[in-house]
């Protein structure tokens, strides 16, 4: 017994020994050296013309929606980004020289935006879409470097990421970009038309749309076989963009322009949750890519129902009451005034009627519970469509039954289960 058990000893400090080289092994590879700091340029080290042009990439990929926090000033970061990991604080990117980057150099800045690594050394979590950014041209990392290193430096300490022990260590990051992550760069498609890869070029880079667009694998890596098939961010569910997209009109080049300039589509619907401040951006961005965007994402979605032909818009109004009659009744409280066919509001702005609005014909009742819970706000401009938030008003029975009502009435597909959890759930997800 003696022998056998040091025989097992043996072999269990072996493998043990054998697992510590292998895991010493893998620091020494996931390590990344630091680059040094420099010494903060003055705003005369970048031409004009080049911030300007660095201005426009921001507002395309949205930048300063993840680097702002609800009370803090522009790129000086603090909005805290939600997975199912826990919560990851966006940076601080003003040239702060103790607290943003201020001291990055322009390589230190391409680093992070192509390999998703920190000036320090340290791996980046990929709720910064590095795996989109390393399309992006050298030309155009050096206008966004000049963009971000020309505004008021701010000096804010972003918080302290909340994610569990193990998701701390930032060598495992680089596990995942083993096994998820290939530095790339854009390749143009010689048989498509200039605007449509300048929107691809766009679209997969620095707007990185897919990254709400499309789901995401048990470790939050995009599904690339599965590209624009509908995911999920901030609590929204965000739909397809592609021949399962579920708008019961076409979205045509023309009108995606239309709703991405201006939060409001008359043949769809206003742009809600996280679609709220791409919409705020792209209104101020170059007019010509917005236009190269919505050719590409167009192209996409041409094989889409709809493309091919356009429903009648459904409203089953008496089939909806005798189903949901306490529905029925809230919505005529609460809704009617300005969703009832022939109501004033609807007049006003080319507000789009509720059965257009791509929500009610989704797969999940998430977009429509949140858009009561937490209502709309003007996207672009105050003139835009407003609703107010109802979280405070009614009960999740309430909420659950005016969502059977709406989806009866106005929408297509079955119905949706257990709705009262699901609003239990958005409740809890979206608290203010």
């Amino acid at each position: 017994m003696k022998v056998l058990r040091s025989g097992w000893l043996r072999w269990l400090v072996i493998v043990l020994a054998l697992l510590l080289f292998a895991f010493l092994l893998f620091l020494v590879w996931a390590h990344r050296p630091p680059i040094a700091e420099i010494t903060p340029p003055p705003r005369t080290a970048f031409a004009a013309a080049e911030i300007r042009r660095g201005e426009n990439l921001a507002r395309i990929g949205n930048c300063v929606s993840c680097h702002q926090s609800a009370h803090g000033r522009p790129f000086a970061g603090g909005y805290g980004v939600q997975s199912p990991f826990g919560t990851i604080y966006g940076t601080n990117i003003t040239p702060d020289a103790q607290t943003g980057i201020g001291r990055w150099s322009l390589e230190a800045f391409t680093r992070s935006m192509r390999e998703g690594v920190s000036r320090d050394g340290r791996h980046l979590y990929p709720a910064f879409p590095y795996t989109h950014y390393t399309l992006v041209s050298d030309a155009d990392l050096r206008a966004l470097y000049a963009y971000f290193m020309t505004r008021d430096p701010v000096r804010a300490e972003a918080p302290v990421n909340e994610l569990p022990l193990p998701l701390k260590f930032r060598p495992f990051i680089a596990g995942w970009k083993l096994l998820f992550f290939e530095p790339d760069r854009f390749r143009r498609d010689p048989d498509q038309s200039a605007e449509w890869n300048r929107g691809a070029y766009l679209g997969e880079g620095l707007a990185h749309c897919s990254a709400c667009h499309s789901p995401r694998n048990w470790l939050g890596a995009e599904q690339r076989s599965e590209a624009y098939n509908g995911g999920w961010s901030a609590g929204w569910y965000a739909p397809p963009l592609n021949e399962t997209s579920p708008a019961v009109r076409a979205w045509t080049a023309r009108r995606l322009q239309s709703y991405l300039r201006t939060g409001l589509s008359v043949h769809h619907a206003a742009a809600a949750g996280p679609m709220g401040p791409v919409t705020h951006n792209l209104a101020r961005a170059d007019e010509a890519d917005v236009r190269a965007l919505s050719s590409y994402y167009a192209w996409w979605m041409r094989d889409a129902p709809a493309s091919n032909r356009e429903p009648p818009l459904a409203d089953r109004s008496e089939t909806a009451r005798r189903a949901h009659p306490a529905g029925a009744a809230l919505f005529a409280g609460a809704c009617a005034t300005c969703h009832e066919p022939g109501a004033t509001m609807m007049a006003l702005g080319g507000r789009p009627a509720l059965p257009l609005g791509s929500p009610l014909h989704e797969r999940h009742p998430h977009d429509t519970i949140q858009i009561i819970l937490n209502g709309l706000q003007p996207p672009v401009d105050e003139a835009g469509p407003f609703m107010p938030a109802y979280r405070d008003i009614l009960t999740d029975r309430q909420v659950a039954q005016l969502v059977a009502y709406l989806r009866t009435r106005y929408g297509s597909g079955p119905e949706w289960p257990d709705l009262v959890e699901e609003v239990t759930e958005a409740r809890e997800n979206s608290a203010p």
